[in-house]
């Protein structure tokens, strides 16, 4: 691990192996067993090298976690705020975490989300099935398949689906409140 580690830094310097010995003044044999892990480098030496490579201990032993990019269907969970016609799929796991919260959206003919109280942040959303009434403060807004909505969540807010059949909405809203 070391040793492959060693090897990208110096590729990534553009150095051949002849090189970073001669900079660090440790034998090209040295560098080839460093970097196929047949040799181990003591802490001063390591150190040595990575200063040549312009790296520090702190930073080559720091492991990423790996950022999730892509979810899948199975990922989704259904949410616990559900209530009769009334359904939310949170698509990313653990997005209350995230700066925002994407969630599907379904409501039955005549069901409505629950009116959600001014707060700080911004939400969008996507119709993608149906037609819906977005109450947004003391306006109203009839929004079909293909519309979408954009405001600041500083005003009472609630959708309603006032057509035949379900209806489903592409939510997002920052910061996560779902």
């Amino acid at each position: 691990m070391i040793g492959e580690k060693l090897k990208r830094l110096r590729l990534a310097s553009n150095l051949t192996q002849d090189e970073l010995a001669a900079r660090t003044e440790l034998t090209k044999g040295y560098i080839s067993q460093l970097e196929r892990d047949l040799t181990s480098p003591s802490l001063a030496t390591l150190n040595q090298i990575l200063e040549v490579l312009g790296d520090n201990l702190s930073d080559f032993f720091y492991e990423k976690q790996t950022e999730r990019v892509v979810f899948t269907p199975q990922e989704s969970t259904q949410s616990t705020k559900s209530e009769k016609g009334f359904n939310i799929n949170l698509l990313v796991p653990n997005s209350h975490n995230n700066e925002m919260e994407p969630v599907l959206v379904k409501l039955e003919p005549g069901a409505k989300t629950w009116e959600d109280r001014q707060h700080s942040g911004e939400e969008f959303g996507y119709v993608l099935k149906g037609e819906v009434i977005l109450y947004y403060g003391r306006t109203k807004y009839k929004l079909s398949q293909g519309d979408c909505f954009y405001f600041k969540s500083d005003r009472k807010h609630l959708i309603k689906n006032d057509g035949s059949i379900e209806a489903e909405i592409l939510w997002v809203v920052a910061p996560p409140t779902f």
